[in-house]
């Protein structure tokens, strides 16, 4: 049987991947989790210096704010323009 090869866009996987049944999703999602995600060792291990710097630079006191607070600035950082 021939093999063939398909390239699909990063978009058209998650595209794909929206349209797996529930259980399938299940699978896919505990594949992905147990990747190792250097990107986000290094988030996770700079992620907290990173963060009272942006906060710095607006003015901000990271340490100071609440749970909420945080959350809230950080989608402010995620919108910006």
């Amino acid at each position: 049987m021939p093999t063939l090869t398909l390239t699909l866009t990063d978009d058209q996987v998650i595209e794909l991947a929206e349209k797996l049944p529930d259980r399938k999703k299940q699978q896919l999602l505990k594949l992905l989790l147990m990747q190792p995600w250097e990107s986000w060792a290094k988030l996770t291990h700079d992620g907290p210096d990173k963060a009272r710097q942006a906060a710095e630079q607006r003015g901000k006191n990271w340490d100071a704010m609440t749970e909420d607070e945080r959350e809230e600035f950080i989608d402010e950082l995620l919108h910006e323009e």
